[in-house]
């Protein structure tokens, strides 16, 4: 999302191989050959094992090996022109030099992804980097990490793997001891020990590497802290203190609802947004999120938290409560919103599925007037800001016509056109790499009076119709009633674009490939973009 956790896609590039040399060498070589002894043919490839810094380096020819050698094997598949392995790189050093003396069991390895592409398509990798966790040999069920990429989760992630992922509480000066140990410390009490319910807890626990885990049946530890049925609690150094989640006696504790449920009262109830918190703000599923925007060196800003906090509690996992602070590295924040930081201290709330945003009906920030802002967005009470550019006087007189918020209906709806509509970021480098391709289809279609092709910058404008999330979006509009969209998603080159113009809006068949060729960053989506 960048907002932060917004992620870029890279296109896998393909190698060309060449010779260097001199004219002669080929004929120098055969002579050399001539002359020299005939040679064995080579054996087998090896499947020794070689380490960079504590990490196997796998292919292949020794991936099986290294599978009986080591009876817990974490394996990152990377690529090495992946932006986001090259960052990951120096952390997962870190995390093999920790573990290097822990067991002789468990080893940390990687894999050169577009090189070794038979373990890719072995292991339905479609994205890099991707952690497969391989134990006692078993080579047909590997388990996906899919924690936090940081060296210290990535060893506890493999702790719990190994060891035990909770701890079984006996006393009360146990369970003492592991509340205060952490900030963040779940309990499981739980009547029956062996019912399925604690499977799925420590299942859970295996991989929420941010929190310490404990379980009781005692009673006296049901008493001592006010449980009277099977109930999982989050003990917490801040705001409410302790969070609450009875499991259902009919349905039992699943695994989603409960994970879900970890997340959300694992959160402040007021996040501020920064490198560190966006991964955590943008992967809690919250959709709503009310952003408070403040120059947090101005005293007359901060003493506006104490309202905007006590406004929070009762929004507790339906709006999350987020705090800018327009002094610090959030330019990229405020242009998404497009603002810029003298309308601080401000509000804006936003749904970021659908990207909708949403101004104050009053420049007051106080408990109660934040409070009814919430509750009048989620009434439908509030209406959307939609951005929009002044419309350029001369958006027609090209032969790409330029699109913005206040002409999009008019010119994409258009019963008698056909229009083709380029949906871009300025920032965007696929935009960029096919800018002159568009500007080439215009020319090519410039004089078809039912075919116009046109763009608009998402940046600056927003549409009600629907949301752009991805850059470069194509749609295309066929003339006629019934406000018809079809998405693009072939080849962009002109002759494709043509085809599909000349057919009325149908996609050409995409090439197939044998190989799925994987992508880099989590988002796996076949279409190459810019998110934002």
């Amino acid at each position: 999302m960048r907002l932060h956790s917004f992620l870029l896609l890279f296109l896998l590039t393909a190698w060309a191989w060449g010779l260097d040399g001199e004219e002669g060498v080929e004929e120098e070589e055969e002579e050399e050959e001539a002359k020299a002894p005939e040679e064995a043919s080579p054996g087998p490839p090896s499947d020794e094992l070689l380490e960079e810094d504590n990490i196997l380096v796998l292919t292949q020819h020794n991936f099986a090996r290294a599978l009986r050698e080591h009876r817990y094997l974490l394996v990152e598949f990377y690529a090495p022109w992946c932006k986001h392995c090259k960052a990951l790189a120096p952390e997962y050093a870190k995390a093999a030099s920790l573990l290097k003396n822990e067991s002789s069991e468990l080893k940390l390895a990687k894999v050169d992804g577009p090189a070794e592409m038979k373990l890719v398509v072995e292991f339905g990798v479609t994205g890099y980097p991707v952690f497969k966790f391989f134990q006692d040999g078993n080579r047909s069920q590997p388990v996906e990490f899919t924690g936090p990429q940081e060296a210290e989760s990535i060893v506890r992630w493999l702790k719990r793997r190994l060891g035990p992922a909770a701890t079984q509480l006996e006393t009360e000066a146990e369970a003492r001891q592991l509340i205060d140990s952490q900030d963040l410390v779940v309990i499981g009490f739980f009547k029956d020990l062996q019912d399925e319910d604690m499977a799925v807890f420590l299942a859970i626990a295996k991989d929420a590497v941010d929190m310490t885990f404990g379980f009781t049946d005692r009673p006296e530890l049901f008493q001592k802290y006010g449980v009277s049925q099977d109930t999982v609690v989050l003990f917490k150094k801040f705001d409410e203190g302790r969070a609450d989640y009875p499991v259902d006696e009919e349905l039992g504790l699943t695994q989603a609802d409960l994970s879900h449920f970890l997340v959300v009262h694992s959160m402040h109830l007021v996040m501020e947004f920064n490198r560190q918190t966006s991964s955590k703000i943008f992967g809690a599923r919250i959709l709503n999120h009310l952003v408070l925007f403040i120059n947090q060196t101005l005293t007359p800003h901060k003493e506006l938290l104490t309202g905007f906090q006590e406004a929070a509690p009762p929004f507790r996992g339906e709006v999350l409560f987020v705090v800018v602070d327009v002094a610090g590295e959030n330019d990229h924040v405020l242009q998404y919103f497009g603002m810029n930081a003298t309308e601080a201290p401000t509000l804006r709330f936003i749904n970021i599925d659908t990207t909708k945003k949403y101004l104050p009906t009053t420049e007051e920030i106080t408990a109660a007037s934040v409070t009814t802002f919430c509750q009048d967005v989620l009434s439908g009470k509030v209406k959307p800001q939609l951005r929009s550019q002044a419309i350029p006087p001369d958006w027609d007189q090209k032969p790409v016509k330029v699109l913005v918020g206040k002409n999009f209906e008019q010119v994409a709806f258009d019963e008698s056109k056909n229009v083709f509509v380029k949906f871009y970021a300025p920032w965007c480098t696929h935009c960029k790499e096919m800018a002159q391709t568009w500007e080439d289809l215009a020319e090519k279609y410039k004089d078809h009076e039912d075919i116009i092709i046109a763009e608009l910058d998402s940046t600056a404008n927003e549409l009600e119709a629907f949301t752009v999330r991805g850059f470069p979006t194509l749609k295309y509009f066929p003339a006629g009633p019934g406000r018809k969209v079809i998405e693009y998603k072939s080849a962009r080159d002109l002759e494709t674009f043509s085809k599909f113009l000349d057919n009325g809006g149908v996609l050409p068949e995409p090439e197939k490939s044998e190989v799925p060729i994987p992508e880099a960053g989590a988002n796996n989506s076949k279409e190459h973009k810019d998110e934002l």
